[in-house]
């Protein structure tokens, strides 16, 4: 009897063979919860696994048909991934320029965290405009952030686009995409939609 190979690396490392395992399978937060041992930081390392080794992990930012909370990897093969390139005199100063404070919520390192008590508030480097979207590691590109806000600031930037910005990418996208954004418009707006077709 062969004995099933346990896969090392800590959460991310099961996460890792856990997604290699199930290539084409939609999974939920939930499994990948339970596969990380109920770690609190399982979508960091999911994070991790797309932005530091490159896994095409797709979310329902990536496709429509996948709900919030699902994930999906598509291939085997990694893309070229951001090598980690942040040195630890740049942590260390840009956690001293930041007050050791997390610059999203105020959260203090070590302090019971003010939106969940029952963790201790852990900082992380995290970048203002991320490296996915041409940010570098640059310190001006580079703030204090806890776990909480870090788990839902991926590819998040403090300024929003602007109308332009945002019409050229609506029309750059596809037609079905378009009419998805037109109904999401609707669902959001429905009182401006209803007068606007009664003009």
């Amino acid at each position: 009897m062969t004995k099933e190979k346990i896969p090392r690396g800590g959460a991310r490392g099961k996460l890792r063979a856990h997604f290699l395992k199930n290539i084409g399978r939609v999974m939920d937060s939930e499994e990948l919860r339970t596969v990380a041992d109920n770690q609190s930081e399982w979508a960091r390392r999911v994070r991790e696994l797309r932005t530091e080794e490159g896994y095409l992990i797709l979310t329902h930012n990536d496709r429509n048909e996948l709900k919030p909370g699902q994930y999906l990897l598509e291939t085997p093969k990694p893309q070229p991934a951001f090598e980690r390139a942040i040195s630890k005199e740049t942590r260390a100063f840009v956690l001293d320029r930041n007050g050791f404070t997390c610059q999203m919520c105020g959260a203090v390192a070590g302090e019971p965290h003010p939106y969940d008590t029952t963790r201790k508030t852990r900082l992380h480097l995290g970048h203002v405009i991320d490296k996915s979207i041409g940010g570098t590691d640059d310190p001006s590109n580079l703030r204090a952030i806890c776990s909480v806000c870090n788990e839902g600031a991926s590819n998040v930037t403090l300024t929003r686009p602007d109308l332009q910005k945002l019409l050229i990418q609506v029309r750059r996208a596809t037609s079905q995409d378009q009419l998805e954004v037109l109904q999401w418009l609707i669902n959001k707006f429905p009182k401006q939609a209803a007068e606007k077709t009664k003009l």
